[in-house]
């Protein structure tokens, strides 16, 4: 039996260079080209090993692509790469995504196994044994909590696993959920004896004590141990027993603009760019999150901010923002109602409005600026504007319109407007996505040079809250929130008008729970969030347009909170059972 588990054991380093080359072949390939009597001897190998692993960590399928989930919730829409578990229409035949993520997930795995089973016996410190072993412990934490969180129980292999005896016979049958979870546990509690608080510059990135704590928490905190997750977020928000350094950055916009070896503190662990031209790694955000003003990008707008997420942001006085405030009768109202309200007409050319019909420009951009700062620094809304580029790379500025067709021309990101891909009228993402050609610096649409978190300040702060919150520590979850919401310049909860006022632990929790999608919308944290709290069914609704007309459909069936295995592997592992109602 063939598998497509890959590892590359002995010859790790003929994985690094097939990770730099993209090669999509991940069938398996005996490790023969690097043999014992040649690797695994020095202090460089080991660090090389580590590197491995993190290349495998930041494959688009493993943990490349986590901003893109956000389509699968309520507060995104999109078209690609999460369709089928978007709308509601995948089964276990069908599912690329479902198939790549799990294969993906258990190349880091192996590749985490090899690592431990090989670097105990080096001839190296014991320094750095155990601090490569912390790294490949947490790093196969990561995977499996993330194949917990997406199957369920699935096959568990450790170290004693060695891919070049094994790659044959994978035929493990599934662990339960409880053996899963523990085994995450356990490997975190050794990543955190193991790992350093911190690292040299040259090796900013690496997992630490830090990131294990948090990790570690967030398990806790998915399996509704609050006690045991506030205490690991404690740990690194009130610096317990070290020194930790994480600070919320004192700018929510600057933070994820990070390139050229910017960073920041607030970064726990996060997913390095070096470089976002043309050599180098940085992610493809752009390819899923850019509009078509964004760098000669051909398809653009692949996931956009639902009109849901756009919806929730508060007023800058911490009051539910409601449109019939703006515009009586708009949320009654019929699509034509909308469209007269906030539509313009424009010229054929595309590059200016020629009539603004009965739109009053200024009270739709009220509408989105008068509210939650974050709405705009993470959404590009009506009226107005976004540096992109012109047909070449030249920073040329756009201006976001609602344009009625049949009054005049259509936007043309080419000229002064900015086009939706899919014609849908949409809002954009803001966040991101790179202004102009950030004065030279970028110059590759998929590429986007920014650093991105896996685990932040932001998150842990919000996660602490939640355990305070359903331990009945209510008004110390209000005070880790108001960190967050002071961080721009939004009033704190239960000070001043009787609207932020917290009545209880189930209004906090619904607080948290929209807190958590102000902050960390494109993330890709929403999703996990709505499964976890039993509440994927109620967020499913089809997605419709800032007119209210339909995009597409979605549904919503109880199997769906569980992904079913993906029928290749249960081809290849007669052993494996499949999830219900699959």
């Amino acid at each position: 039996m063939k598998t497509r588990y890959t590892v590359y054991a002995a010859g790790l380093i003929a994985a690094f260079s097939l990770m730099s080359s993209s090669c999509e072949s991940l069938d398996f390939t005996p490790g023969d080209q690097m043999s014992d009597k040649t690797f695994w001897q020095t202090e460089d190998h080991a660090r090389q090993a580590a590197v491995g692993l993190y290349a495998a960590m930041k494959a688009p399928w493993c943990f490349g692509m986590e901003f893109t989930f956000d389509m699968c919730s309520d507060i995104a829409d999109g078209t690609s790469p999460w369709a089928d578990i978007s709308r509601g229409t995948s089964f276990a035949s069908n599912s690329e995504g479902v198939q790549n993520h799990w294969q993906y997930l258990y190349e880091l795995v192996h590749r985490s196994n090899t690592v431990i089973r090989k670097v105990k016996d080096m001839p190296v410190s014991r320094e750095t044994i155990d601090r490569v072993t912390g790294e490949a412990k947490f790093l196969r934490a990561m995977a499996y909590f993330r194949m917990l969180n997406c199957w369920g129980g699935v096959p568990y292999y450790d170290e004693t696993c060695d891919i070049n005896e094994h790659f044959a016979s994978l035929d493990a049958p599934r662990s339960t959920a409880e053996e899963i979870r523990s085994h995450v546990l356990d490997d975190l509690t050794e990543a955190i004896e193991k790992l350093p608080v911190a690292w040299d510059a040259a090796d900013l990135g690496r997992a630490t004590k830090g990131a294990a704590y948090a990790l570690r928490g967030k398990v806790y905190l998915f399996n509704r141990e609050w006690e045991k997750a506030a205490a690991d977020f404690e740990e690194i928000v009130y610096n317990k027993t070290n020194d930790y350094g994480y600070a919320l950055h004192s700018d929510y916009n600057d933070l994820f603009r990070l390139y050229n070896g910017r960073h920041s503190s607030e970064m726990i662990f996060s997913i390095q760019s070096i470089d976002g031209n043309t050599a180098g790694y940085a992610l493809d955000i752009v390819s899923y999150f850019g509009n078509k003003s964004t760098m000669r990008l051909i398809a653009g707008n692949r996931i956009v901010p639902s009109t849901t997420l756009v919806d929730m942001y508060e007023n800058l006085d911490g009051s539910q923002f409601v449109w019939d405030d703006v515009f009586p009768g708009f949320a009654e109202g019929d699509s034509q109602m909308r469209r007269r309200c906030m539509s313009v007409a424009i010229d054929q050319g595309s590059t200016c409005v020629t009539d603004l019909l009965e739109c009053d420009t200024t009270k739709v951009m009220d509408a989105y600026r008068l509210r939650d700062p974050r709405l705009c620094l993470n959404v590009i809304t009506p009226y107005s504007r976004y540096l992109g580029t012109d047909a070449g790379s030249t920073p040329m500025e756009k201006q976001f319109v609602l344009a009625d067709p049949s009054k005049g021309g259509a936007p043309m990101e080419a000229m002064a407007f900015m086009r939706n891909s899919e014609g849908w009228n949409s809002y954009f993402w803001r966040k991101w996505i790179p202004t102009g050609n950030l004065d030279g610096y970028w110059g590759e649409y998929n590429r986007t040079p920014y650093e991105f978190p896996l685990i932040r300040l932001g998150d842990v702060i919000l996660m602490l809250a939640e355990a305070y919150n359903e331990t009945g520590a209510t008004d110390k979850a209000i005070a880790e929130v108001n960190k967050v919401r002071q961080r721009v310049g939004m009033p704190g909860l239960d000070s001043g008008p009787e609207w932020l006022a917290v009545g209880g632990k189930e209004e906090m929790a619904e607080r948290i729970r929209r807190e958590r999608a102000f902050e960390l919308a494109g993330e890709g944290q929403r999703y996990w969030d709505l499964r976890r709290w039993g509440m994927l069914e109620q967020s499913v609704s089809d997605a419709t347009d800032i007119f209210g007309d339909l995009m597409y459909t979605r549904s919503y069936q109880q199997r769906h909170e569980l992904w079913p295995i993906p029928l290749v592997e249960m081809e290849r592992n007669l052993n494996l059972t499949q999830n219900p109602g699959w």
